[in-house]
């Protein structure tokens, strides 16, 4: 793909028993032109640790970064993603998920 940005990492899944699933990463944004897609967040957990939200994904030449996502709740919180890279001639990084 040489322009057009990233899909958004999907949504991790809840634990019922165990700790939350993971948040999807976000998609890379084209060769040229594009943004990194949105990480997912973190899937919640009630009696255990909520998931890591996902990374941002990168943009190459021309492009923002995407937002990494954010943890999910549970009794203990887990990390937010990292925010994706910015374009290697324009663009911002992404911004990092919250705990």
């Amino acid at each position: 793909m040489l322009i057009g940005s990233g899909g958004a990492g999907g949504v991790g899944g809840t634990g019922a028993v165990g700790a939350g699933g993971l948040g999807g990463w976000g998609g890379d944004g084209g060769l040229l032109f594009g943004n990194g897609g949105t990480g997912g967040n973190g899937g919640t957990a009630p009696g255990a640790f909520g998931g890591n939200g996902g990374n941002g994904g990168g943009a190459l030449l021309f492009g923002n970064g995407g937002n990494g996502g954010n943890a999910g709740a549970g009794l203990g919180s887990g990390f937010g993603g990292i925010g994706g890279a910015a374009g290697l001639l324009f663009g911002a990084k992404g911004l990092d998920g919250s705990r």
